[in-house]
């Protein structure tokens, strides 16, 4: 149902603009804009009925008024019924309100009852004084809903639009009867009319966890619509072509003999998945997960060559210059000796530099493209780009992954892509985020590695920390201390990380200090990073700059200060720097005191495990999927109505939904799919 939401009444160009940005621009998407929350002004309740800890629909008579001097003034009016008495007490007046709070006045308030100073209290509370022009207000008969806005849009603007989208149209119900029937989910629009106006005596609990029947059909028709675009996408990729990159098996050897070490197990298996795609007339939809460690990269350069033998070029996309750089040396270190031509783009070149490398890449003579989101900018032109690899995918914006997509549409063919990721994916968001995608997991770590002991200390013990560092590398070893903030801003990191080095360099004369940070040009930081593993440098200070692709096997030792203000997934990156080389390998996480339970919970799993898959899990719980997949800002998998961690046991009957639909209603699914998703597709073929 794609009625423009400018059908209904009072809504002009200037409310229609202001309702895009909340995403409402149909009368569908404005009945599915559901409330956050509900109040309960269905009940006046005698002022001897009132509860500290809850909002409340009341009503009296002022008693007395007074401003309370003191720090901040405050206007207190006391209110009485006879039944009992109750303050209203504002922080915020004007001489017109206090004139017009006459003693004696009847008000109807409504606002949350919480304990004061003399007794109950309502701060700010909303209220009415009565009249004969100014009657009492009808009582609510149904719950009353506070709807997700803007400062622009009030919420009885939003209350009336929704009751004129209710009488305006009903959405279709897509789902049959007999499905209806056998999942026990209640009819699309009772459901809608139920949340929009849950009738009184609905307990406001049951809304609260999201877990009411109305709630469950909701969440169960959007898993739904999210799983049937993502078999869409599937199917739609599978439909599409792509060029054969058959593996002549003439690099590939010379690579694996020229290599220090032997693939692992896991990396040998999932290399030969990755070849078979390859050597498919479809596109590739690879994702590669594995721990911090687990030696994705050798896989990617592999992969690399089956492109190149085929004589196609490879772009290879990273979210941060130093992880680019890092990219750059490895793969120029294992594939120039093959006589493989490798350009770096990223936005530290000169222009000469720049120039040469387009020219290269336009040409074709460039056979590999490393950079981070200089890649996908209009000047970059490909001669022909036959495989993507996209390394910490959900790094990146839906719209520059698909830009970068988009440069290797050549002759009605689409590029493979190999997406590497080294946060793992919990099943439940795999199943629901990345069902298009043909998945590979390495989860054997490469022979000779230790595990990395973690502990948690008090930032006042850092003097033991420093002489554990001077120890170590006095024996040889070298150090990471990583300086974390929660402002985010480069300058006040980079004075954090600069102040500590210029600390350990007075404190440790005898011992070789380097420093990277976001403000240094790239060149100085690879620099920087090639002095530390040339063990030119005992103790690299940084900031989280160095969370993925920095390898140097001699660290051994990795300090983490104010741990408590990172997530788990960075942390446990953070924590892959080391544990790289047969020494055993410490990190320790610094905090400072208080600790909020949240904060203990993610020390406490970072101390008891070094399982990527087990700390993504928890990672899920405590976070939840937007923030844990990187798309709060991009917009690629916000729902409305489920959580995937609440409704995951919804996943396997959604599946087999999805399935019975697509066979026996296939006019059905596109609907559904544009019901909740919208450009869902689009954003999906990244």
């Amino acid at each position: 149902m794609n009625v423009p939401i400018t059908s209904l009444r009072g809504v002009g160009t200037w409310i229609a603009a202001q309702l895009k940005n909340l995403g409402i621009e149909t009368v569908a998407d404005m009945l599915l804009h559901l409330p956050t929350r509900y109040e309960d002004r269905t009940q006046l309740l005698s002022l001897g009925e009132l509860q500290a800890g809850a909002p409340a629909l009341f009503a009296g008579t002022l008693q007395n008024v007074e401003i309370k001097a003191g720090k901040k003034s405050s206007l207190l009016c006391l209110l009485n019924d006879g039944t009992g008495a109750i303050v209203l007490r504002f922080f915020h007046f004007s001489p017109a309100q206090i004139k017009q709070l006459q003693i004696g006045s009847v008000l109807h308030c409504f606002g949350e009852v919480r304990d004061g100073y003399y007794g109950l209290e309502c701060v700010h509370p909303e209220y009415h004084i009565l009249s004969d022009a100014n009657p009492a207000p009808e009582i609510a008969q149904h719950l009353s809903p506070i709807y997700p806005t803007t400062g622009k849009v009030s919420q009885k603007l939003l209350r009336g639009l929704v009751q004129q989208a209710l009488d305006f149209h009903p959405l279709p119900e897509k789902l049959p009867a007999f499905l209806l029937q056998q999942q026990q989910l209640m009819p699309l629009m009772q459901a809608i009319n139920f949340l929009h106006q849950p009738p009184k005596n609905t307990p406001l609990a049951a809304l609260g966890t999201g877990q009411h029947p109305a709630q469950r059909r909701l969440a169960f028709e959007e898993l739904l619509a999210h799983h049937l675009s993502l078999r869409s996408l599937r199917h739609r990729v599978e439909l599409a072509q792509a060029p054969i990159l058959a593996n002549s098996q003439l690099l590939i050897p010379q690579l694996l003999n020229n290599l220090a070490f032997t693939l692992t197990g896991a990396q040998q298996r999932v290399f030969q998945e990755i070849q078979q795609d390859l050597q498919l007339t479809r596109p590739m939809q690879r994702l590669l997960q594995g721990d911090v460690g687990s030696g994705k990269t050798i896989v990617a350069a592999l992969s690399a060559l089956q492109a190149i033998e085929a004589g196609y070029q490879v772009a290879i996309m990273s979210p941060t210059e130093l992880l680019s750089e890092q990219h750059l040396q490895v793969f120029s270190h294992w594939l120039t000796p093959l006589g493989i031509k490798i350009s770096g783009l990223s936005s530290s070149l000169r222009k000469t530099q720049r120039v040469k490398a387009l020219e290269e890449i336009a040409s074709g003579d460039c056979q590999i493209a490393i950079g981070t989101h200089s890649l996908f900018q209009e000047t970059v032109n490909f001669a022909k780009l036959g495989l993507i690899i996209v390394d910490e995918q959900h790094r990146f914006g839906v719209h520059q992954r698909l830009a970068l997509r988009n440069k290797g549409l050549q002759s009605g063919q689409s590029p493979h892509q190999l997406i590497m990721t080294a946060t793992p994916i919990p099943r439940t968001l795999a199943m629901s985020v990345y069902a298009d995608l043909d998945t590979s997991i390495i989860d054997e770590l490469p022979k000779g590695r230790t595990p990395i002991q973690t502990v948690v200390i008090p930032s006042a013990r850092r003097g033991e920390i420093i002489e554990r560092i001077r120890h170590a590398c006095l024996e040889g070893r070298q150090a990471y201390w990583v300086c974390t903030l929660i402002d985010e801003s480069e300058v006040m990191q980079y004075e954090a990380a600069a102040n500590t080095a210029e600390m350990l360099r007075e404190t440790l004369p005898e011992l070789r200090i380097g420093l990277v940070h976001g403000k240094l040009k790239s060149k100085d930081k690879a620099e920087q990073m090639q002095a530390f593993k040339e063990r030119e440098l005992d103790v690299l200070v940084a900031t989280t700059v160095i969370e993925v692709g920095v390898d140097v096997p001699n660290a051994s030792l990795m300090v983490i200060e104010n741990a408590e203000r990172l997530g788990l997934a960075q942390l446990h990156q953070l924590r892959g720097r080391v544990g790289r080389g047969a020494v055993n390998s410490f990190c320790v996480l610094l905090y400072q005191f208080p600790l909020s339970e949240t904060a203990k919970s993610r020390l406490a799993t970072l101390r008891e495990t070094c399982d990527g898959f087990l700390i993504a899990q928890r990672d899920l719980e405590l976070r939840g999927p937007g923030e844990m997949l990187g798309t709060r800002q991009t917009g690629v998998f916000t729902l409305k109505v489920a959580d995937l961690q609440r409704d995951q046991a919804l996943l396997h009957e959604v599946q087999q939904v999805a399935e019975h639909l697509l066979i026996n209603y296939p006019e059905n699914c596109e609907i559904l799919i544009q019901r909740w998703l919208k450009r869902g597709l689009d954003y999906g073929e990244v």
